[in-house]
Protein backbone atom coordinates (compact mmCIF):
# COMPACT_ATOMS: atom_id res chain seq x y z
CA UNK A 1 0.00 0.00 0.00
CA UNK A 2 1.37 3.40 -1.00
CA UNK A 3 1.18 5.83 1.91
CA UNK A 4 2.68 9.12 3.03
CA UNK A 5 4.58 9.02 6.32
CA UNK A 6 3.43 11.19 9.19
CA UNK A 7 6.67 10.40 11.06
CA UNK A 8 9.95 9.10 9.62
CA UNK A 9 12.78 7.87 11.85
CA UNK A 10 16.20 7.34 10.25
CA UNK A 11 19.34 5.99 11.89
CA UNK A 12 18.02 6.64 15.38
CA UNK A 13 20.36 5.59 18.17
CA UNK A 14 20.08 6.21 21.90
CA UNK A 15 22.47 4.46 24.27
CA UNK A 16 21.92 3.75 27.94
CA UNK A 17 24.07 1.74 30.32
CA UNK A 18 22.46 -1.62 29.58
CA UNK A 19 20.29 -0.83 26.58
CA UNK A 20 20.53 0.71 23.11
CA UNK A 21 17.65 1.82 20.94
CA UNK A 22 18.65 1.40 17.31
CA UNK A 23 16.13 2.16 14.56
CA UNK A 24 17.52 2.29 11.03
CA UNK A 25 14.46 3.24 9.01
CA UNK A 26 10.90 3.42 10.28
CA UNK A 27 7.93 5.19 8.71
CA UNK A 28 4.57 5.62 10.44
CA UNK A 29 1.81 5.91 7.81
CA UNK A 30 -0.33 9.04 7.74
CA UNK A 31 -4.05 8.63 8.31
CA UNK A 32 -3.86 5.39 10.28
CA UNK A 33 -3.59 4.06 13.83
CA UNK A 34 -0.21 2.45 14.47
CA UNK A 35 0.46 0.18 17.45
CA UNK A 36 3.96 -0.04 18.93
CA UNK A 37 4.17 -3.53 20.43
CA UNK A 38 6.92 -5.10 22.52
CA UNK A 39 8.02 -6.31 25.93
CA UNK A 40 8.69 -4.00 28.85
CA UNK A 41 12.05 -2.40 28.19
CA UNK A 42 11.96 -3.05 24.44
CA UNK A 43 12.23 0.67 23.64
CA UNK A 44 8.64 1.71 22.91
CA UNK A 45 8.44 4.55 25.44
CA UNK A 46 11.89 5.85 24.53
CA UNK A 47 10.92 6.04 20.86
CA UNK A 48 7.59 7.76 21.59
CA UNK A 49 9.27 10.29 23.86
CA UNK A 50 11.84 11.07 21.16
CA UNK A 51 9.07 11.70 18.65
CA UNK A 52 7.21 13.85 21.19
CA UNK A 53 10.35 15.89 21.87
CA UNK A 54 10.72 14.78 25.48
CA UNK A 55 14.09 13.16 24.78
CA UNK A 56 16.16 15.52 22.66
CA UNK A 57 19.62 13.93 22.73
CA UNK A 58 20.01 11.08 20.27
CA UNK A 59 21.65 10.24 16.97
CA UNK A 60 19.69 10.21 13.74
CA UNK A 61 16.80 12.20 12.35
CA UNK A 62 13.05 12.38 12.90
CA UNK A 63 10.91 14.01 10.21
CA UNK A 64 7.38 15.27 10.95
CA UNK A 65 4.52 15.42 8.45
CA UNK A 66 6.96 14.47 5.69
CA UNK A 67 8.74 17.86 5.76
CA UNK A 68 9.64 19.19 9.22
CA UNK A 69 12.78 18.44 11.23
CA UNK A 70 13.17 18.20 15.00
CA UNK A 71 14.57 21.74 14.99
CA UNK A 72 11.44 22.89 13.17
CA UNK A 73 9.33 21.18 15.83
CA UNK A 74 11.16 22.95 18.63
CA UNK A 75 11.13 26.37 17.01
CA UNK A 76 7.68 26.43 15.40
CA UNK A 77 4.68 26.49 17.72
CA UNK A 78 2.36 25.60 14.85
CA UNK A 79 4.09 22.23 14.48
CA UNK A 80 4.02 21.58 18.22
CA UNK A 81 0.33 22.38 18.31
CA UNK A 82 -0.30 19.70 15.69
CA UNK A 83 1.03 17.02 18.05
CA UNK A 84 -0.73 15.70 21.15
CA UNK A 85 0.92 13.40 23.68
CA UNK A 86 -0.28 11.33 26.61
CA UNK A 87 2.20 9.43 28.77
CA UNK A 88 2.28 7.20 31.81
CA UNK A 89 3.77 9.72 34.23
CA UNK A 90 2.32 12.65 36.17
CA UNK A 91 0.74 14.57 33.31
CA UNK A 92 -0.90 17.05 35.68
CA UNK A 93 0.39 18.34 39.01
CA UNK A 94 -1.15 16.15 41.73
CA UNK A 95 -2.35 19.09 43.86
CA UNK A 96 -4.30 20.63 40.97
CA UNK A 97 -8.04 20.26 41.04
CA UNK A 98 -10.06 19.45 37.92
CA UNK A 99 -10.94 23.09 37.36
CA UNK A 100 -7.25 24.02 37.37
CA UNK A 101 -6.35 21.28 34.87
CA UNK A 102 -8.92 22.72 32.49
CA UNK A 103 -7.68 26.30 32.95
CA UNK A 104 -4.04 25.27 32.46
CA UNK A 105 -4.76 23.50 29.19
CA UNK A 106 -6.81 26.42 27.93
CA UNK A 107 -3.84 28.71 28.54
CA UNK A 108 -1.17 26.37 27.18
CA UNK A 109 -2.69 25.09 23.95
CA UNK A 110 -4.01 27.00 20.98
CA UNK A 111 -7.26 25.55 19.73
CA UNK A 112 -8.20 23.96 23.06
CA UNK A 113 -11.98 23.53 23.03
CA UNK A 114 -13.34 23.92 26.57
CA UNK A 115 -16.85 22.79 25.66
CA UNK A 116 -15.53 19.69 23.93
CA UNK A 117 -13.32 18.95 26.95
CA UNK A 118 -16.27 19.11 29.34
CA UNK A 119 -18.37 17.02 26.97
CA UNK A 120 -15.70 14.29 26.71
CA UNK A 121 -15.28 14.16 30.48
CA UNK A 122 -19.03 13.85 30.89
CA UNK A 123 -19.09 11.08 28.29
CA UNK A 124 -16.32 9.29 30.18
CA UNK A 125 -18.27 9.56 33.45
CA UNK A 126 -15.80 12.04 34.93
CA UNK A 127 -18.11 14.98 35.50
CA UNK A 128 -17.18 18.60 36.20
CA UNK A 129 -20.75 19.79 36.60
CA UNK A 130 -20.78 20.34 40.35
CA UNK A 131 -18.49 22.33 42.63
CA UNK A 132 -17.44 19.12 44.37
CA UNK A 133 -16.40 17.60 41.04
CA UNK A 134 -14.43 20.67 39.96
CA UNK A 135 -12.57 20.82 43.27
CA UNK A 136 -11.51 17.16 43.21
CA UNK A 137 -7.71 16.92 43.13
CA UNK A 138 -5.77 14.95 40.55
CA UNK A 139 -4.11 12.99 43.37
CA UNK A 140 -7.55 11.74 44.45
CA UNK A 141 -8.29 10.18 41.07
CA UNK A 142 -7.74 6.53 40.22
CA UNK A 143 -5.19 5.64 37.53
CA UNK A 144 -8.05 5.04 35.11
CA UNK A 145 -9.64 8.43 35.78
CA UNK A 146 -6.29 10.21 35.43
CA UNK A 147 -6.00 8.56 32.01
CA UNK A 148 -9.50 9.77 31.14
CA UNK A 149 -8.43 13.29 32.11
CA UNK A 150 -5.41 13.08 29.79
CA UNK A 151 -7.50 11.68 26.95
CA UNK A 152 -10.09 14.44 27.28
CA UNK A 153 -7.36 17.07 27.20
CA UNK A 154 -5.55 15.80 24.13
CA UNK A 155 -8.76 15.07 22.20
CA UNK A 156 -10.02 18.60 22.85
CA UNK A 157 -7.16 20.13 20.91
CA UNK A 158 -6.95 20.70 17.17
CA UNK A 159 -4.13 18.23 16.41
CA UNK A 160 -3.06 16.07 13.48
CA UNK A 161 -1.00 13.48 15.38
CA UNK A 162 -1.63 11.76 18.71
CA UNK A 163 1.23 9.99 20.50
CA UNK A 164 -0.11 7.76 23.28
CA UNK A 165 2.06 5.69 25.61
CA UNK A 166 0.08 2.74 27.01
CA UNK A 167 -3.28 4.55 27.02
CA UNK A 168 -5.22 1.31 27.56
CA UNK A 169 -3.26 -0.11 30.50
CA UNK A 170 -5.09 1.63 33.38
CA UNK A 171 -8.51 1.25 31.75
CA UNK A 172 -11.15 -1.41 32.33
CA UNK A 173 -12.37 -3.48 29.34
CA UNK A 174 -15.37 -1.23 28.69
CA UNK A 175 -13.20 1.88 28.65
CA UNK A 176 -10.68 0.19 26.35
CA UNK A 177 -13.48 -0.40 23.89
CA UNK A 178 -14.49 3.25 24.22
CA UNK A 179 -10.85 4.29 23.71
CA UNK A 180 -10.79 2.36 20.43
CA UNK A 181 -13.93 4.19 19.32
CA UNK A 182 -12.40 7.53 20.26
CA UNK A 183 -9.25 6.79 18.24
CA UNK A 184 -11.33 5.70 15.24
CA UNK A 185 -13.49 8.83 15.47
CA UNK A 186 -10.38 11.04 15.71
CA UNK A 187 -8.90 9.56 12.53
CA UNK A 188 -12.19 9.45 10.64
CA UNK A 189 -12.94 13.12 11.34
CA UNK A 190 -10.12 14.44 9.17
CA UNK A 191 -10.30 12.78 5.73
CA UNK A 192 -6.93 11.10 6.16
CA UNK A 193 -5.10 14.01 7.78
CA UNK A 194 -4.99 12.67 11.35
CA UNK A 195 -2.82 9.84 12.66
CA UNK A 196 -2.33 8.00 15.95
CA UNK A 197 0.72 6.17 17.27
CA UNK A 198 0.19 4.28 20.51
CA UNK A 199 2.08 1.66 22.49
CA UNK A 200 0.19 -1.20 24.07
CA UNK A 201 0.40 -4.43 26.03
CA UNK A 202 -3.33 -5.00 25.58
CA UNK A 203 -2.98 -6.37 22.07
CA UNK A 204 -6.29 -8.23 21.88
CA UNK A 205 -8.32 -5.29 23.19
CA UNK A 206 -6.68 -2.87 20.74
CA UNK A 207 -6.64 -5.08 17.63
CA UNK A 208 -9.83 -3.63 16.15
CA UNK A 209 -8.33 -0.14 16.05
CA UNK A 210 -4.84 -1.15 14.88
CA UNK A 211 -4.19 -0.52 11.19
CA UNK A 212 -0.40 -0.78 11.25
CA UNK A 213 1.84 -2.64 13.69
CA UNK A 214 5.46 -2.06 14.65
CA UNK A 215 6.96 -4.80 16.81
CA UNK A 216 10.01 -3.78 18.82
CA UNK A 217 12.37 -6.12 20.66
CA UNK A 218 15.72 -5.41 22.34
CA UNK A 219 15.74 -1.85 21.00
CA UNK A 220 15.21 -2.81 17.35
CA UNK A 221 12.24 -3.05 15.01
CA UNK A 222 11.84 -6.75 14.23
CA UNK A 223 8.63 -6.55 12.17
CA UNK A 224 6.31 -3.91 10.79
CA UNK A 225 3.46 -3.62 8.34
CA UNK A 226 -0.24 -3.19 7.86
CA UNK A 227 -2.00 -5.77 10.02
CA UNK A 228 -3.91 -7.35 7.14
CA UNK A 229 -0.69 -7.75 5.15
CA UNK A 230 1.10 -9.30 8.14
CA UNK A 231 -1.77 -11.76 8.49
CA UNK A 232 -1.12 -12.84 4.91
CA UNK A 233 2.64 -13.03 5.46
CA UNK A 234 2.29 -15.47 8.39
CA UNK A 235 0.14 -18.55 9.04
CA UNK A 236 -0.66 -19.96 12.46
CA UNK A 237 -0.35 -23.75 12.56
CA UNK A 238 -1.28 -26.42 15.10
CA UNK A 239 -0.24 -30.06 14.89
CA UNK A 240 0.20 -33.39 16.65
CA UNK A 241 3.34 -33.84 18.72
CA UNK A 242 4.63 -36.64 16.48
CA UNK A 243 4.96 -34.11 13.62
CA UNK A 244 6.90 -31.55 15.66
CA UNK A 245 10.37 -32.65 14.58
CA UNK A 246 9.44 -32.48 10.90
CA UNK A 247 7.78 -29.08 11.26
CA UNK A 248 9.84 -27.05 13.70
CA UNK A 249 12.66 -26.26 11.27
CA UNK A 250 10.18 -24.28 9.16
CA UNK A 251 8.34 -22.51 11.99
CA UNK A 252 9.23 -18.97 12.86
CA UNK A 253 8.27 -19.74 16.45
CA UNK A 254 6.88 -22.86 18.11
CA UNK A 255 5.59 -23.93 21.52
CA UNK A 256 4.83 -27.53 22.41
CA UNK A 257 3.44 -29.82 25.08
CA UNK A 258 2.89 -33.56 25.26
CA UNK A 259 -0.39 -33.06 23.40
CA UNK A 260 0.87 -31.14 20.38
CA UNK A 261 2.50 -27.99 19.09
CA UNK A 262 1.56 -24.64 17.62
CA UNK A 263 3.38 -21.72 16.18
CA UNK A 264 3.88 -19.11 13.51
CA UNK A 265 5.08 -19.99 10.02
CA UNK A 266 5.95 -17.77 7.11
CA UNK A 267 3.19 -18.41 4.59
CA UNK A 268 5.78 -18.87 1.85
CA UNK A 269 7.08 -21.93 3.74
CA UNK A 270 3.73 -23.67 4.12
CA UNK A 271 4.33 -25.89 1.10
CA UNK A 272 7.30 -27.40 2.95
CA UNK A 273 4.87 -28.68 5.60
CA UNK A 274 2.70 -30.50 3.07
CA UNK A 275 1.77 -34.00 4.17
CA UNK A 276 1.69 -33.19 7.87
CA UNK A 277 -1.57 -33.31 9.80
CA UNK A 278 -1.84 -29.57 10.53
CA UNK A 279 -4.62 -27.14 11.30
CA UNK A 280 -3.88 -23.77 9.67
CA UNK A 281 -5.39 -20.44 10.72
CA UNK A 282 -5.11 -16.76 9.94
CA UNK A 283 -3.25 -15.43 12.98
CA UNK A 284 -4.72 -12.83 15.29
CA UNK A 285 -2.64 -9.75 16.04
CA UNK A 286 -1.96 -11.28 19.46
CA UNK A 287 -0.65 -14.52 17.91
CA UNK A 288 1.43 -12.57 15.43
CA UNK A 289 2.91 -10.27 18.04
CA UNK A 290 3.62 -12.90 20.68
CA UNK A 291 5.15 -15.28 18.14
CA UNK A 292 7.45 -12.62 16.69
CA UNK A 293 8.32 -11.27 20.13
CA UNK A 294 9.08 -14.77 21.41
CA UNK A 295 11.33 -15.46 18.45
CA UNK A 296 13.39 -12.35 19.24
CA UNK A 297 13.24 -12.14 23.03
CA UNK A 298 16.10 -12.45 25.46
CA UNK A 299 13.80 -14.18 27.94
CA UNK A 300 14.20 -17.89 28.50
CA UNK A 301 11.76 -19.97 26.49
CA UNK A 302 9.57 -22.59 28.13
CA UNK A 303 7.61 -25.33 26.49
CA UNK A 304 9.90 -25.66 23.50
Amino acid sequence: MNTTPVITCKNIEKKYKNFTLNVENLEFPKGFATALIGENGAGKTTLLEMIAGLRLEHKGDITYFNKYSEDDRENNLDIKNKIGYTGTGNYFLPHWNLEQTRMAQELLFDGFDVRKYDSILENLALSMNGKKDRNKKVSELSDGNRTKLMLAGVLSRDTELLLMDEPASPLDPLMRDKLCNMIQDYIASSDGQRSVIFSTHNISDMENVTDYAVIVENGSVVEQGFVEELKEKYTYVKGDIEDLKAAEGYLYDVTSSKYGFEGLCLSENMDKLAGLNLMCETPTLMQLSVGIMRANTRLGKAGK
